[in-house]
């Protein structure tokens, strides 16, 4: 199990990952050993709510396939150990930003003492106006 935030846990027996072969750097390497990861998450399958499989099944992003799972590549680097450990960070990464909830905003409430400086000011300004009028004998 690995886990992602404080009440989510992924079981590792969700997660599906393939052995592929890797593109770039290497040499020789390149073209005979499977170093990279192929990683499949299936949504629909997962040991998550209802509301989180929402949330994921919503989310436009190219990892995403029409029938619900999470694919992701990974090829970085030279090992397949390291392909493993990048593509499940990559996951948990996702994961975590989109189930995130987001803090609720609660407004500010205006002290006391900035209302009566505020009609303090007012009141100076009003003298000041005042005093700009024609003089009446």
């Amino acid at each position: 199990m690995s886990q992602m935030q404080k009440n989510i846990l992924i079981n590792m027996g969700d997660v599906e990952m393939c052995a592929i072969r890797s593109r770039g750097k290497g040499g020789q390497n390149v073209n005979k050993v499977n170093t990279g990861i192929h990683l499949r998450f299936n949504i629909k399958t997962a040991n998550l709510t209802d509301e989180d499989k929402d949330k994921l099944l919503k989310l436009n992003d190219t990892r995403l396939s029409k029938d619900g799972v999470i694919v992701i590549k990974a090829d970085n680097f030279r090992t397949q150990e390291k392909n493993r450990l990048d593509a499940l960070k990559r996951l948990n990464l996702l994961l975590e930003n989109t189930l995130k909830v987001a803090k609720i905003r609660k407004p500010a409430k205006v002290s006391r003492a900035a209302i009566a400086r505020r009609i303090e000011q007012k009141s100076q300004r009003s003298k000041i106006k005042q005093t700009r009028k024609k003089v009446r004998f």
